[in-house]
C-alpha cells in the first residue's frame, strides 16, 4: 500500500500572479523541515502539497509530525494511494481505514473530484463507496450530520486517494515569504509566543537576547538558546544572537535616576536591535510588549522606547490578556521552559517605583548622563551568535 501524506494550502490559495512564488517557499520550508528524518519527494499540484517517502527508511509519522509545524500548511491528512477506479477505491478503503472503521458505529463518505475527467460525480462516487462500505461492516450506520468517522476520498490528477479526518496544520504563510525582522527573545512567557506570531506571517526571525552575566547565569542564558531552538520547528533555522549587556545596565544604575532605569535600558535594547536589523536586513523589530501589563508597557512608556527607532515595531501581543498568551505558549509547547525560573536581563536593577508615564523630554535628560553611541558599539562587538535548529 502506498501512502503519502497530503497538505492543504492555507491563505496561499488567495494569492494571485505571484501564488507560485509562494508555493515554492512552502515546498522549500517543507523538504528542509523533512531533511534530517530520511529522503522524500515532495511536490504541490492542485493547491495541495504532496509528501511521499523516497526509500524504505524515510520515517512517515515523523515526517508527518514536522510538517504540522510548517507554516502555510493549513490541514494535513495521512492518506493512501490507488488507481482512479471505483472498485480499487473501495478495497482501498476497506483495507486503509479497516481499523477505523471497526472503532465507530457512523460514518459517511465526502468525495472531492478535482479530476474532472473521472466518471462518477462527487455524490455518486460517495453512495457508491459508502454502501459497498456499509455491507462490508454491517456493524455500520450512515450518519450524515454527525458521524464518528468521515472517510474521504479525492480524486486528483495522478491518483485516487483515502483518508480519515485530517488535522489541523500550522496556518498562516512561510516563512520567509514577508521578509526578515529581529525579534527580542527573554527567557519569560511572552517574547516566544510573539516571535511564533509575527514567524506565522511568513517573517523570517533573527532573534536577539540581552545577557547580563554574572547578574543572569549561564543557566538563564541555555534556558533562551531552548526557547529558540523550540520556536525552530516552525520558524526553521535562526541565528540567535547573545548581547553582552552588563556594563550597559552597570552605567545606567551608576549615571542615571532610579526611576527611568528600566525605560533607558529599553531605549538601549532598541537601538542594538535596529543596528542589528540593518546589518542583516531586517525591515521591523518584534517586542512581545502587552499594553499596561508592567510598567514598561503603558502607552507613554512605549513610545519613549520607541523614539529612539525609524524600524518600526511589530507587537502582536499588545491587545491579548495573560491567559490568550499563556494558552499559545502551552500549544507552541514553549510555556514549561519558559517558566523555568531563571534570572532575566528585565528584572536586574529594577526601580522601586519606575516611572510609568514618562514624557520624553525627561527620559532623554536622564539618559544624557551616557555615551550611548559606545555604549552600543561595546555591545555590538561583543555579541555572540549560535545557531539553533536544523
Amino acid at each position: 500500500m502506498k501512502e503519502i501524506i497530503l497538505c492543504k494550502l492555507g491563505e496561499i490559495v488567495l494569492k494571485g500572479l505571484n501564488r507560485r512564488s509562494f508555493e515554492q517557499k512552502l515546498l522549500s520550508n517543507l523538504r528542509h523541515a523533512l531533511y534530517p528524518l530520511g529522503k522524500y519527494r515532495v511536490w504541490c499540484s492542485q493547491s495541495t502539497v504532496y509528501i511521499e517517502a523516497a526509500d524504505e527508511n524515510a520515517d512517515m509519522d515523523a515526517a508527518f509530525e514536522a510538517a504540522k509545524k510548517v507554516f502555510g500548511v493549513i490541514k494535513l491528512s495521512r492518506a493512501a494511494a490507488c488507481e482512479k477506479d471505483k472498485d480499487a477505491i473501495v478495497a482501498l478503503a476497506k483495507d486503509y481505514l479497516r481499523e477505523d472503521l471497526m472503532r465507530v458505529g457512523t460514518f459517511k463518505v465526502e468525495s472531492k473530484r478535482s479530476d474532472k475527467r473521472f466518471p462518477m460525480t462527487s455524490i455518486e462516487l460517495s453512495q457508491y463507496v459508502g454502501g459497498e462500505l456499509a455491507e462490508a461492516f454491517p456493524h455500520l450506520r450512515a450518519e450524515m450530520h454527525e458521524p464518528e468517522l468521515v472517510v474521504n476520498l479525492e480524486i486528483r490528477d495522478v491518483a485516487a486517494y483515502v483518508h480519515a479526518a485530517p488535522v489541523d496544520g500550522a496556518g498562516g504563510m512561510p516563512v520567509g515569504s514577508n521578509g526578515v525582522a529581529v525579534t527580542l527573545l527573554s527567557g519569560g512567557i511572552d517574547s516566544p509566543v510573539s516571535s511564533y506570531m509575527i514567524a506565522k506571517r511568513g517573517v523570517r526571525l533573527v532573534p536577539v537576547h540581552f545577557f547580563s552575566f554574572p547578574y543572569t547565569s549561564e543557566a538563564a542564558k541555555e534556558k533562551v538558546v531552548e526557547l529558540a531552538r523550540l520556536l525552530s520547528a516552525y520558524c526553521g533555522r535562526m541565528p540567535l544572537l547573545v548581547v553582552p549587556f552588563t556594563h550597559i545596565q552597570e552605567e545606567i544604575r551608576d549615571k542615571c535616576d532610579e526611576e527611568y532605569f528600566t525605560l533607558i535600558m529599553r531605549r538601549f535594547m532598541m537601538r542594538i536591535a535596529e543596528r542589528i536589523a540593518l546589518d542583516c536586513g531586517a525591515r521591523a523589530i518584534v517586542t512581545g510588549e502587552n499594553l499596561g501589563q508592567v510598567a514598561s508597557q503603558t502607552m507613554e512608556a512605549m513610545a519613549s522606547t520607541q523614539a529612539v527607532l525609524s524600524l518600526p515595531v511589530l507587537q502582536p501581543l499588545i491587545g491579548l490578556d495573560k491567559e490568550e498568551i499563556v494558552r499559545l505558549a502551552r500549544r507552541i509547547g514553549t510555556f514549561e521552559t519558559s517558566i523555568l525560573p531563571y534570572e532575566d536581563c528585565c528584572t536586574v536593577f529594577t526601580p522601586r517605583h519606575p516611572r510609568t508615564h514618562p514624557k520624553l523630554d525627561e527620559v532623554a535628560r536622564a539618559e544624557s548622563a551616557l555615551d550611548v553611541s559606545v555604549l552600543v558599539d561595546e555591545a555590538l562587538a561583543g555579541i555572540e551568535r549560535i545557531e539553533v535548529g536544523r
